[in-house]
């Protein structure tokens, strides 16, 4: 409860009663009970499934159906059995059982309400195709609408992210698959004012479940491949104690590179990936080496040099990692052949490790280490743009530029970095020390 800032319990409580305020007209309202409780004892057993199946996420296809079937405070009341009862695992789990059930109820009403203006219910009951698309349509639209607008306004409050961050691509992510669910749920309900009845209407869940299944599966599979290599990122970030928190802020660097350049969202992953990872070849490296707070001798400068070619080995049978795996090999190489570990000039460097070469770059400089002071931004990118074309790609470089004077840089701050008020606390400066050791 406390980790909830009261503003949000306060939006909470107010869109509660917006639910309830949905709910009070049930009694003037002729309600067919048996099938609004048919239909909120199902989605209830759905959400029970997922999770069994550990599933992040609404089985709206039977909320829809609601929506499209029911008056609109008996389609609101399908929601709250389900989501009242749903298991939560975050704390104050009351509070986020009573947001999930005021959304849902408010977000089906809403689409219950649109549809019936529509004559939504008419064209169900008459089996009118393709008129009934479009009242379907209409209601899915204003449910993904207002589940988005009440969604970006918790996590502005309870997350104090800035609203237009807050709503940004809400509603276009959450569209996509609300439509193919409210595609399920117009089936749903057509046969289920047919002859056949309810029987035949929940034959449409059973490809809905087996697909919510494969999908549970794969997101099952991608949190076992976030574990990984979040286990490999705090062991480099344990040894090199300098650079903690430099991972993940040159993974995000890499990603606003590879979204200005067009990638797509698989390959973006990928190179978000490549970033967090490029370092993971220093736990190869003698903890000596890489807290030594003095000049690095000829030696000793090799033996850290030899780190891309630890990453590699490690990394090499990690299938899932892709094209990361070259850039891990090959971030220190330079455009004019003067990097390591293989001088590699132009496009013999693998493109992800261009990306993250100037990613790991401008983080290095913009951060403050044992040795130096950080660097401005600014200051950081006149540097990348000094050295395009020699050191780094220009394309890359250019990339970078353009996302951060669009979007800025705002990288996370680590813990070990912060004095008690939450201030970063720069390091100490070390006499005789040059240059950035990444």
């Amino acid at each position: 409860m406390e980790a909830v800032p009261a503003r949000a319990r306060a939006y909470v409580a107010c869109v509660a009663v917006a639910a309830l305020l949905c709910l009070l007209p049930l009694p003037a309202v002729h309600t067919p009970w048996w099938e609004t409780a048919l239909l909120a004892a199902l989605y209830a057993g759905c959400e029970r499934a997922a999770a069994r199946w550990r599933f992040a996420g609404t089985f709206h296809p039977v909320l829809l159906a609601g929506a499209f079937l029911l008056p609109p405070p008996a389609a609101a009341l399908v929601a709250l059995p389900g989501a009242l009862l749903s298991s939560v695992e975050q704390r104050p789990r009351w509070l986020r059982r009573v947001w999930r059930a005021a959304q849902l109820a408010v977000g089906v009403w809403a689409a219950a309400r649109v549809h019936g203006a529509l004559g939504g219910r008419d064209a169900v009951a008459a089996s009118d195709f393709p008129y009934a698309l479009v009242p379907a349509g209409a209601a899915v639209l204003v449910c993904c609408l207002v589940l988005s607008l009440l969604d970006g306004g918790v996590l502005a409050l309870a997350d104090r992210i800035p609203v237009r961050r807050a709503w940004r691509g809400l509603f276009l992510r959450s569209l996509a698959p609300l439509a193919v669910h409210g595609l399920a749920g117009l089936m749903m309900s057509v046969l289920w004012r047919s002859p056949y009845g309810p029987v035949a209407a929940l034959l449409v869940l059973l490809p809905m479940c087996v697909s919510w299944w494969v999908f549970a599966q794969y997101h099952r599979e991608r949190a076992a491949h976030q574990a990984t290599i979040r286990a490999l990122v705090q062991a480099v970030d344990i040894k090199d104690e300098y650079t903690r928190g430099h991972s993940e802020r040159v993974g995000q660097a890499s990603m606003m590179i590879a979204r200005e350049l067009g990638m797509d969202d698989t390959r973006t992953e990928v190179l978000r990936f490549a970033g967090i990872l490029h370092d993971v070849g220093k736990l190869g490296v003698p903890t000596r080496l890489l807290r030594k707070d003095g000049p690095l001798t000829p030696e000793e400068r090799r033996v850290i040099e030899l780190h891309p070619e630890y990453g590699h080995e490690m990394v090499r049978g990690i299938s899932f990692l892709g094209e990361a795996r070259a850039a891990v090999l090959h971030h220190h190489e330079r455009l004019d052949g003067s990097g390591y570990p293989y001088g590699l000039m132009g496009t013999q460097i693998p493109e992800s490790a261009r990306v993250v070469a100037v990613a790991d770059a401008f983080d290095a400089m913009t951060s403050t280490r044992s040795y130096r002071r950080a660097r401005p931004v600014g200051a950081a990118l006149e540097e990348l743009e000094r050295c395009a074309g020699s050191q780094f790609d220009p394309r890359m470089v250019t990339a970078l530029v353009r996302a951060l004077s669009r979007h800025g840089w705002h990288p996370a701050v680590t813990a070990d970095e912060t004095d008690e008020a939450g201030v970063p606390r720069p390091r100490p400066t070390v006499p005789g020390r040059s240059g950035a050791r990444r």
